[in-house]
């Protein structure tokens, strides 16, 4: 269990809210409870991350219309939506909308646990690959604009005697500026520069 993410638990029926509370603190979970759609979107963080459960069958905001509402301004907490009595329409939709799993009863710990940890799971590789990227963004700061010209030709296909042509300089300082950006990026070959580039879009 990753004690450093926190399930969020959105529903609007008190007994419900308890219940799930209960369970999952005494399982060892860190939670934060709200009472309806509205009030997690006043309190929501970008920075938050854990697990969402949503309650399809709230009153003014329904769980459907909250994860819509979520996914527009961008949060990218993995998102399970309960629902007692939920049918396959509703399952579709929340799966359409981006859910990672559509639990029919919220209470029973067989479904609840396995579906939190898959959650917390996929957000920490979420956010490591973020991390990930960050720093490889910041990597990539360090080139000059010379290494950035030839990484660009190299990522684009070309080989060191066709950049050279086109900057206008030596194959063997084309060698050279490669092995420096490679350096300086972590990279081995030109397949690991290829996928840096696609991460980071450079």
């Amino acid at each position: 269990m990753s004690t450093n993410l926190t399930v969020f638990i959105v529903d609007d029926d008190p007994a419900v809210r308890d219940a799930l509370g209960l369970q999952l603190g005494a399982a060892g979970y860190r939670i934060a409870v709200f009472a309806s759609g509205a009030a997690f979107l006043q309190a929501w963080r970008p920075d938050w991350s854990g697990c969402l459960l949503i309650d399809v069958h709230m009153a003014e905001l329904d769980g459907l219309a909250l994860q819509r509402r979520l996914v527009e301004l961008g949060c990218e907490i993995p998102m399970v939506l309960v629902a007692c009595g939920g049918d396959v329409d509703m399952a579709r939709a929340a799966f359409r909308a981006g859910a990672l799993d559509f639990i029919d009863d919220p209470c029973d710990a067989a479904k609840l646990m396995p579906a939190i940890e898959e959650a917390f799971a996929h957000e920490s590789r979420h956010r490591s690959a973020q991390l990930h990227s960050a720093a490889s963004r910041e990597r990539l700061n360090e080139l000059t604009p010379r290494e950035r010209e030839v990484m660009r030709l190299v990522v684009g296909g070309h080989h060191n005697r066709e950049i050279a042509p086109q900057l206008g300089i030596s194959v063997r300082t084309v060698e050279v500026h490669k092995g420096r950006l490679m350096s300086k990026l972590g990279v081995d070959n030109v397949a690991d520069l290829v996928r840096l580039s696609l991460l980071t879009g450079d």
